[in-house]
């Protein structure tokens, strides 16, 4: 059993239904699900990280939430279970291995499986906390408060070094990459961090 899979505490017949699909390799930055678009399969994510966003007519984008090994899109699970088009578009962020279930299981599943229920409706409270911590941040936060935090939770993530762009930082933001750039100036400036092409090296805790 894939141990990510263990994770969701799934019935042994479900997990075995899961596990027989294949596993895909999806490079980083593919589509996975574009913007109103009907949902045929939902990803349970096994190894990489998925973003889903929001874009403007300009190319700006806001991420709402991510995807980490052992969960899924509540976004594409709920579309599927209301057969509505997606409201959001998901790309890989990093190189991903994922199992797609189908839409048709989906909707099956959450009436034969409790745990699938449980599953759904601990992704739903997640995501739904990240998205007021979102809307938080962006009405209330000024810019630098909020990079700061960015920051750490990527800390977290990745440790010392975060791989990540001034631009990949303005998307998450909703701000411009000049803003990102002089901000993160600011903090180089006071040995906070150090920056490097693609890398944001954290020196001094946060």
């Amino acid at each position: 059993m894939h141990s990510k899979l263990r994770q969701l505490f799934l019935e042994k017949e479900l997990i075995d239904f899961i596990e027989s699909k294949e596993p895909k390799n999806i490079p980083a930055d593919s589509f996975l699900l574009h913007e109103q678009s009907y949902i045929k399969e939902v990803p349970i994510v096994l190894n990489g990280r998925i973003k889903v966003r929001k874009m403007d007519d300009s190319g700006k984008e806001i991420i709402l939430y991510h995807i980490n090994p052992g969960e899924s899109c509540i976004l594409s699970i709920t579309s599927c279970i209301n057969d509505k088009p997606s409201n959001a578009e998901a790309v890989t962020e990093t190189d991903s291995e994922i199992i797609t279930v189908n839409a048709r299981e989906v909707n099956e599943w959450m009436d034969l499986y409790k745990s699938w229920r449980t599953f759904v409706m601990k992704l739903y409270y997640a995501r739904l906390d990240e998205l007021l911590s979102l809307v938080d941040l962006v009405a209330f936060k000024q810019i630098d408060f909020r990079l700061y935090d960015k920051l750490k939770s990527y800390q977290k993530l990745q440790g010392n070094e975060v791989k990540i762009t001034h631009q990949q930082l303005a998307y998450e933001l909703g701000t411009a990459r000049e803003v990102v750039s002089r901000l993160l100036k600011q903090l180089e400036k006071k040995n906070l961090i150090k920056l490097e092409r693609g890398v944001i090296k954290i020196t001094s805790p946060l």
